[in-house]
């Protein structure tokens, strides 16, 4: 990981209004870059993921992940400069995607985050960083340091096509999961956020036998049994775990610790 932050714009004016704003909201020692890629040296795009340390001081539940995405216009001495705050990776690094980054290249790296905990969470993010356009997000809220949900609509849902993604860290370990709950409209969600009185609702389409989501979950279950694991698998989703009591330090989800 590179922890450098910077875009060579010395030479650069902004193209526009959009962009000299969006500039002056990013103040580069409040971020620590857990992601970039830049075109070549002195190329036309740059592309950078980011946790922005003063979100965990602000307003509670303010996403903490900051997208940002460079173009520069070198023949014109310009650039634009976009930005956006995510409550996880996996849609900062969508958001990064749609404009342009290639995948691979806004993975994060590094022994000193948090793991995925199983195939489950992989299958769930990837879906994510791949949905382009589909999940409108509507709201998100982060507890440190135990979790974070994000509510959106899913606009190729046929059934329960609100979707929320919950997230969920376990900082002992060094793990977290990821799961995706499906429900009829904003206010049924809601009401579980707020109540947490059962189980995250799966989405319809994880009935399939054929999906991805259920061969990743069928690859979990034989991995813990090769290995021994005394628990078995729940049938539905995780439920959430209580969260802590006391004041802590925050981890951060797939950010260094």
């Amino acid at each position: 990981m590179n922890d450098a932050f910077g875009f060579d714009l010395a030479e650069l004016t902004p193209a526009d209004g959009a962009s000299e704003e969006a500039m002056e909201t990013v103040r580069a020692g409040d971020l620590r870059v857990l992601a970039q890629h830049h075109t070549t040296p002195n190329g036309p795009h740059s592309f950078v993921l980011a946790h922005g340390w003063s979100a965990v001081w602000g307003t509670p539940g303010e996403p903490e992940l900051v997208a940002i995405a460079v173009a520069r216009d070198l023949s014109r001495s310009t650039f634009t400069f976009e930005t956006s705050r995510h409550a996880t990776v996996s849609f900062a690094q969508n958001w990064l995607v749609e404009r342009g980054c290639p995948p691979a290249r806004i993975t994060l790296a590094g022994d000193n985050r948090l793991k995925p905990d199983d195939d489950l969470t992989l299958q769930v993010e990837q879906r994510i960083r791949q949905s382009g356009s589909r999940l409108d997000v509507l709201d998100t809220y982060t507890f440190n340091p135990w979790e974070t949900w994000t509510l959106t609509r899913d606009s190729c849902a046929t059934k329960a096509p609100i979707r929320v993604f919950h997230e969920e860290w376990d900082c002992d370990a060094g793990t977290y999961t990821m799961r995706e709950g499906a429900f009829a409209d904003v206010s049924a969600a809601r009401t579980w956020l707020d109540e947490r009185s059962g189980p995250l609702p799966e989405p319809p389409e994880y009935t399939d036998h054929d999906g991805a989501v259920v061969r990743a979950r069928a690859a979990r279950i034989a991995l813990a049994r090769s290995a021994g694991a005394s628990a078995t698998p729940s049938a539905g989703l995780d439920a959430p775990r209580t969260a802590p009591a006391g004041p802590v330090q925050p981890p951060v989800q797939g950010r260094p610790l």
